[in-house]
């Protein structure tokens, strides 16, 4: 983020609310010093990435990677499958992933076409880290709601050459029946689930989409 009029939200309320929802959460004024925090925090595991432009732009796989097996769909070894690495990163012990839109109230949103990520996010593995630019934080559940429909789902529609309504001009949802639809899961964490540890990184910067 080199944007000099760029204002920082502020993350007390979000933060409460959050850690009032049973998750923990670490907040990062850039994502240097998130990849940094999340570099000593894991070691020698197994770890699984959701698709995620967040996590493509911090370049958290490079980091992670030379101490730890990293599965993930955007990084498809030789001789494996884009099945296989979903599949391994969806039996690791960390997964880690990123929101399409999180609520101030707490509220964390995801929309996805194969539904991997989404499925991930709730149960199976010992932890699971959520890291998220300050732009996709929203007031309620209604503009989280809105900007994973109408925001995040078109760009990323558009970022995979989806052949949809929406992806020619990034510019909204239209509830469309095309086959390449993306949006074809909706997840909404309203609190912490029962098991497992999860913690969420909040970046003073716009991240993804």
């Amino acid at each position: 983020m080199n944007d000099k009029n760029f204002e920082k939200k502020d993350f007390t309320a979000i933060k409460s609310n959050l850690i009032s929802l049973g998750y923990s959460v670490n907040c990062f004024d850039n994502a240097s010093e998130a990849v940094n925090y999340l570099d000593s925090q894991i070691d020698n595991m197994t770890v699984g990435f959701g698709g995620s432009m967040t996590l493509e732009e911090i370049g958290l796989y490079e980091s992670l990677s030379t101490h730890n097996q990293v599965y993930w769909h955007h990084r498809i070894p030789a001789g494996t499958t884009n099945s296989e690495i979903r599949l391994k990163a969806h039996s690791s012990s960390i997964y880690i992933s990123s929101a399409n839109a999180i609520a101030e109230s707490g509220e964390i949103i995801n929309i996805d076409g194969n539904c991997n990520r989404i499925a991930s996010l709730f149960y199976g593995h010992k932890k699971v880290y959520f890291v998220i630019g300050e732009n996709k934080i929203e007031k309620d559940y209604d503009r989280a709601l809105y900007r994973a429909r109408n925001i995040a789902a078109p760009k990323n529609a558009k970022r995979v050459g989806a052949k949809t309504p929406c992806a020619i001009n990034a510019d909204r949802c239209y509830n469309c029946k095309s086959p390449e639809r993306i949006c074809k899961g909706l997840s909404v964490l309203w609190g912490k689930p029962l098991t497992g540890e999860f913690e969420i990184i909040l970046i003073h910067e716009n991240l993804g989409y």
